[in-house]
């Protein structure tokens, strides 16, 4: 029987560019498909996703590209790679969301622990640029919707195929909650949605309540445990 690693993998790299240009002059790039963020995404997935057991999804909006764009690794930036035992030459630019994740993980016990029960993903996985800047597939409701049968598909993908568990996901950001709501009245994939402060909005504005925002995630998922 294949692994988690070996379908999240095999999902990942296969998951296709639009196939017609996107709004707005928007472009949609694969980390998985180039050689560096690929390589390390697969030491990675070998180490943390080895087993065959469901995680509960954590899932952003789409990854950006300083640092799952680098890594290949969602919410993990070159230094938080290095820190679980990724050897990485990529530069030591620290992503707020990033260090935030990184905190919470240490918190529950560090990566091991934290990535035998959790996948950290995003409903749309390829990168997104506007003017070489990330760019979020709610930002304009063009690209939303030219994107949505994409959105749908992966994560129809990601929870039948790759495995993810069913009794609850969590979603990451107020706004992203929204469509992700709509997916899951769409298609049915899990019992409850929890849905939690973005990352990057808590690294940006509530950075003096850093560790009572950990506690919070570490709270909520640690009643989502199989």
């Amino acid at each position: 029987m294949s692994s988690f690693a070996d379908r999240l993998l095999s999902f990942l790299t296969a998951f296709p560019l639009p196939a017609a240009p996107l709004p707005d002059n928007v472009v949609a790039v694969s980390p998985y498909q180039q050689p560096e963020p690929l390589r390390l995404l697969t030491q990675f997935a070998q180490r943390y996703y080895a087993s065959n057991r469901p995680r509960v999804a954590l899932l952003g909006i789409n990854p950006g590209r300083l640092g799952n764009g680098r890594t290949g690794v969602a919410f993990t930036d070159p230094t938080a790679l290095s820190a679980w035992g990724i050897a990485n030459d990529l530069p030591r630019r620290r992503e707020p969301s990033s260090e935030f994740v990184q905190a919470v993980i240490v918190a529950m016990g560090g990566p091991q622990v934290f990535y035998e029960h959790f996948f950290l993903g995003s409903l749309y996985p390829l990168v997104l640029l506007k003017n070489d800047l990330n760019y979020n597939f709610y930002d304009s409701p063009a690209v939303t919707q030219a994107l949505w049968p994409n959105i749908q598909h992966s994560l129809q993908q990601m929870t039948t195929e790759v495995g993810l568990a069913r009794h609850a996901a969590v979603c990451l950001g107020r706004r992203n909650g929204q469509y992700f709501q709509r997916l899951n009245d769409e298609l049915q994939l899990f019992d409850t949605l929890h849905i939690l402060d973005h990352p990057r909005y808590l690294m940006q504005y509530k950075r003096r309540a850093l560790a009572d925002n950990v506690a919070r995630y570490v709270d909520v998922l640690g009643h989502l445990l199989l």
